[in-house]
């Protein structure tokens, strides 16, 4: 199951460098479709010796979200917004992937320094989470369109999802749900933003808000 983990873990990775380096906003969609659905079988993975519902409601409830649900909408939003690209991002495509190394070099020398409460299931685990939260962020705070901070704010959780389930498994399930659900109503909350923003002012390039102040 370690190496199962691992392959995880290098796709985590591989798709969060796809997502720094793409305009257009469907394969950004597809990537975080495509790390959520892998994500949900991190429960069942990390602890596949004590197998239980809990751990299969949680895969497939997660699984289920991040790889079929928020896609859906976040598809929504972009047919509503009538934007397929992030035309001029706040840093480049080019630096945005230098950043994103450099980015996976400081998440590989952090977990180096971090102590676990517990053994985790694989050395890649901890970097890789650290380095999805890490592309979350920088996404959110790098990018113009709306949907792009959304789709940012997918893969900062997603992240977070990764740390939690695999090195800390004994949260209980309401807890881990109530989490997943926060999110949900968070993207469905972001996705109609975006469609009034779109509707109201012909764009949804938050920068161009700021005219708005004063």
């Amino acid at each position: 199951m370690t190496q199962m983990i691992e392959a995880v873990m290098v796709l985590l990775v591989l798709t969060n460098l796809l997502l720094l380096g793409t305009s257009r906003l469907a394969t950004c969609i597809r990537t975080v479709a495509i790390q959520g659905v892998a994500l949900g079988t991190l429960p069942v993975l990390g602890h596949a010796h004590e197998l239980s519902l809990r751990l299969v409601l949680l895969a497939v409830g997660s699984a289920s979200l991040k790889g079929v649900v928020f896609p859906f909408l976040l598809f929504r939003a972009m047919r509503e917004a009538d934007v397929r690209h992030e035309i001029e991002p706040f840093v480049g495509y080019t630096a945005s992937i230098l950043i994103g190394i450099g980015s996976l070099a400081v998440s590989v020398w952090a977990s180096s320094r971090i102590t676990l409460p517990g053994p985790a299931v694989s050395s890649l685990v901890l970097p890789a989470a650290l380095f999805t939260i890490l592309v979350g962020l920088f996404v959110i705070v790098s990018r113009r369109k709306a949907l792009m901070q959304v789709i940012g704010y997918l893969a900062m959780e997603n992240g977070i999802y990764a740390f939690g389930v695999v090195l800390v498994g004994e949260i209980p399930m309401l807890v881990e749900l109530g989490v997943l659900l926060d999110v949900f109503v968070a993207v469905l909350v972001m996705g109609i933003a975006i469609y009034h923003i779109r509707r109201e002012y012909d764009h949804i390039d938050v920068d161009e808000l700021d005219a708005l102040k004063g």
